[in-house]
């Protein structure tokens, strides 16, 4: 899902995602913080270490990244790359 409202850059999104499989424990918290705003639509909780997101189908409906000293937790990265294949 994208957000109208999110500006979206596809080359960008897929660099990101590329770079997140390579390696998910060196990722800043910003980069999947970008992919789920861009997939998921805006967080419902954000503006803490943890941003929340929302998805529209069944399931577990969260995708969880926690900023861990400007990093995402590599568990958290993984997550995202699952869910945002979904």
């Amino acid at each position: 899902m994208v957000s109208l409202l999110t500006p979206f850059n596809m080359a960008s999104d897929w660099k990101i995602l590329e770079q997140m499989r390579r390696e998910p424990a060196n990722v800043r918290f910003g980069d999947p913080f970008e992919v789920c705003d861009a997939h998921f639509g805006e967080a419902r909780q954000s503006g803490s270490s943890h941003a929340i997101f929302k998805r529209p189908w069944q399931g577990d409906p969260r995708v969880n990244i926690q900023n861990d000293c400007g990093n995402a937790k590599a568990c958290q990265v993984r997550q995202v790359l699952a869910r945002s294949t979904d």
